[in-house]
């Protein structure tokens, strides 16, 4: 019998597949019914910073009063974001009790705002960690990558301050120096990094002369940009490394945890194919494991990290020419 449990951020997990933050865990009856399905954590359905902001927004145009009581402004605001709150310090609550696997909170945000010390509630309502998704899209032309990225290490400082529980970034590849700020990251506290979030994907229907969504669920193949960059860091750093985004298969687990993530977090694969595929993708696993001798995952993470592999230059290639026409 092999032994596929593995650790993130200091948690105990029966085994590597996560849930990531969706539509699949914005309830305490679906998150049960992915424990029964075999997932070894949950993260939570995010609160997003964007839709406390859009619902007050919401509530102000509707509002006449406000137009006549100003002070009235600031109780309106208290109270739509309390009220969000409030419900998902019930899902946090409710889920803790009615499951036994890690339950990590989510925060979707791109200011350091003082709502952050929202984070200390989701620990007080339970939360084993907390999952801190930071989007900045670097379109604005007058401010710089470092401004940008400041924005990420003031509200992992935000958050640190409030929590003793472990706090990962789930980020994504937009930045000028990716091995060097997630060094940064590392050292400034965070205890894991998920790799790697993804944008809305807009697209133009040119009939109706609008824009529209695209690429809702991902790709199988767009594995590769997250697990070249799991193989590059891992070894290099000390936190803990999940990969997301194209993880479809039992293939795609096992390319993770060669490369050197401690775990795997899914969701488009469970929209696509149902709960079922956490049973499959873990079932892979096993006999992947004992077809190769391996007793535990322990065995094997990160044999072909950039460190350990016997071809490292294969993650650092970057033009096609060398790899096709064999120019070096």
């Amino acid at each position: 019998m092999v032994d596929i449990r593995t650790s993130f951020m200091g948690l105990s997990l029966k085994n590597p597949i996560i849930v990531g933050s969706s539509g699949l865990t914005n309830s305490v009856d679906k998150i049960v019914e992915l424990e029964k399905s075999g997932a070894g954590a949950v993260v939570l359905k995010s609160l997003f910073e964007e839709q406390l902001l859009h619902e007050f927004n919401h509530i102000m145009k509707q509002d006449e009063l406000t137009n006549q009581y100003p002070e009235a402004l600031d109780y309106i605001s208290n109270y739509s974001r309390e009220n969000n709150l409030a419900k998902y310090l019930d899902l946090i609550s409710q889920s803790k009790k009615n499951v036994n696997i890690p339950v990590i909170a989510s925060i979707n945000c791109f200011t350091a705002s003082e709502w952050i010390s929202y984070a200390s509630r989701m620990e007080k309502a339970g939360a084993d960690a907390i999952e801190l998704n930071v989007f900045i899209l670097p379109s604005d032309p007058v401010r710089s990558s470092d401004k940008n990225e400041r924005i990420y290490f003031s509200i992992l400082d935000s958050v640190l301050k409030q929590v003793k529980i472990p706090v990962a970034l789930k980020i994504s590849y937009y930045f000028s120096a990716l091995a060097e700020t997630a060094s940064k990251l590392e050292w400034a506290g965070a205890k894991g990094l998920v790799l790697f979030n993804r944008f809305y994907s807009p697209d133009i229907d040119i009939d109706e002369m609008k824009v529209i969504p695209s690429h809702v669920f991902s790709a199988p193949e767009e594995i590769a940009l997250p697990l070249r960059w799991i193989a590059l860091l891992s070894g290099n750093l000390k936190c803990d490394l999940v990969g997301t985004t194209g993880i479809h298969e039992g293939k795609d687990l096992v390319k993770m945890l060669l490369a050197g993530a401690n775990a795997v977090e899914i969701v488009s694969t469970i929209y696509k194919n149902g709960n079922a595929r956490i049973g499959e993708m873990l079932h892979y696993l096993e006999q992947w494991m004992v077809k190769n001798h391996y007793a535990s995952i322990k065995e094997f993470k990160g044999k072909l990290s950039y460190r350990k592999s016997e071809n490292p230059a294969a993650y650092e290639r970057v033009q096609f020419m060398k790899h096709f026409a064999g120019i070096e």
